[in-house]
Formats: C-alpha cells, sequence, structure tokens
C-alpha cells in the first residue's frame, strides 16, 4: 500500500513539473492581426468581402495589417465602399443600383492592396519615408 502511494506521489510531482505556470499566460497580450472586418450593409458589400477576404487569405506575410471594408449607402444612387488598411484609405468604389462584376472589382482592389503593401515593405527595407503613401 505504502508503494502504491508513493507511485502516485511521484506521478503527480512529475506532472505538477512538467505544466508551465499559470501566471505566464495571464501576463500575455493576445494581438489578431491579419484580418478583414466586415463593415458593409447590402448584398454588394457583402459579395465584395467573400470575394476580397478569400483573395486576402492568399496573400503571404499579412501579419501586422488590418482591413476594414466600409459602405456607404446612397438610396437613389447606389453603394460607395471603402477599403482601409491599418486605418490608411488605399481603396475606394462605386457600386450603381445595377448588378455589375463584384468580383472584377475585388481583384482590382487586391491588387491595390498587394502594390500598397508592396510599397511598405520596400519603404521599410530602404528606410525611406514615402510622403506618397496618402493613398490612392
Amino acid at each position: 500500500m505504502k508503494k502504491i502511494i508513493m507511485q502516485l506521489m511521484v506521478c503527480a510531482a512529475l506532472v505538477m513539473l512538467f505544466q508551465p505556470p499559470v501566471h505566464s499566460f495571464a501576463n500575455q497580450e493576445i494581438e489578431l492581426d491579419g484580418l478583414v472586418i466586415d463593415r458593409t450593409l447590402t448584398r454588394f458589400g457583402k459579395d465584395f468581402n467573400f470575394y476580397y477576404s478569400s483573395y486576402w487569405r492568399e496573400i503571404p506575410h499579412t501579419q501586422g495589417y488590418n482591413v476594414i471594408i466600409h459602405e456607404t449607402v446612397f438610396p437613389q444612387a447606389g453603394t460607395l465602399l471603402t477599403l482601409e488598411i491599418n486605418n490608411q484609405k488605399i481603396y475606394q468604389t462605386h457600386f450603381g443600383r445595377r448588378m455589375s462584376s463584384v468580383e472584377d472589382r475585388a481583384k482590382q482592389a487586391i491588387l491595390f492592396t498587394i502594390d500598397y503593401l508592396a510599397k511598405i515593405k520596400a519603404n521599410e527595407l530602404t528606410g525611406a519615408i514615402n510622403s506618397e503613401m496618402d493613398g490612392y
């Protein structure tokens, strides 16, 4: 009986030894990045977000960049979509009341995004601060 109790105590000690301290996770902050935040209202906006998000997931090294897609609805004129990366407006498009190619606009927006990210990476590598990064 003493042998079994001793083995249980050794097992418990080993389990406690290999467990990480509880407080180490409490002090760490959780940071989410590389997100596409959907602030759209209409079917045009939702479809645009669907296509854009699927392209965004394919782009490597998007950590540290958050995308927000805003939509402003004009009842008689259509909608205005604005795309921002880290609070910098990089793309804007208008959808009329009739169905136009949402997928083509999402492809165009992702090309602007890739160009914008490439400029940021190039400026980081060269150490240059470019004042032309005020949008398109």
